[in-house]
């Protein structure tokens, strides 16, 4: 059962990523519902584990510390790679769909349903059942490669950079932990901030759009 999940749930996030990026349907429309049902599945089928060596507090402080950490190292990434003209053009697209909604929705609907969701997934039901059937440093590696697999479908060079770095802290994240708590924590602070101050490159986009 919690493999059909973990199959299902990669395959229909590949699929909406292929439709926002093949099809032109609007992220907004696609991807909350894409994942959260994936969390639903996630939950439904295993109960998660927030932390397990650490304590919630040492959990919330690291993961928050690293979501800071890699917003600013992404911002600093950015400028540099922005000076290459396919990067920069997929940074300014991505930003203009997020500009296609207000900035409440868009923090609503991301750090209430989708990052959640892709935590309780990927790091959660994923990487917790490799766990059970390899190392620790096994299921790891497994599932941030599945997760940069899936993400791969967006065909955008910021996405898959974001599952590239990101997927590989908040992985690491919860092996540390032996939980979601901390990667949840590190990529709700960090989509938040990418968000709210997305990088200079991206602010005309996202400024463009609906009021806030």
């Amino acid at each position: 059962m919690v493999t059909a999940v973990i199959i299902a749930g990669a395959i229909a996030e590949f699929t909406g990523w292929w439709l926002v990026s093949a099809r032109g349907h609007l992220v907004w429309k696609v991807m909350p519902i894409v994942l959260g049902a994936m969390g639903v599945a996630a939950v439904l089928v295993e109960s998660p584990v927030w932390t397990a060596g650490p304590g919630v507090p040492r959990a919330l402080a690291v993961g928050a510390s690293a979501g800071l950490a890699l917003y600013v190292a992404t911002r600093v990434f950015v400028w540099g790679a922005s000076r290459w003209t396919p990067f920069r053009r997929d940074v300014v697209e991505k930003y203009g769909q997020a500009g296609e909604v207000t900035l409440v929705r868009s923090l609503v609907l991301s750090l209430a349903i989708m990052v959640p969701a892709e935590e309780l997934f990927w790091r959660g039901l994923v990487q917790g059942r490799l766990d059970e059937i390899t190392t620790t440093a096994a299921a790891a590696v497994g599932a941030w490669l599945i997760y940069l697999g899936v993400n791969s479908a967006s065909r955008s060079l910021p996405i898959v950079a974001g599952a590239v770095v990101g997927g590989a802290v908040w992985a690491s994240l919860a092996w540390w932990s032996g939980g979601v708590l901390a990667s949840l924590a590190s990529h709700i602070l960090w989509t938040g901030m990418m968000l709210a101050l997305p990088p200079g490159v991206g602010r005309p986009a996202i400024e463009g759009g609906p009021a806030r």
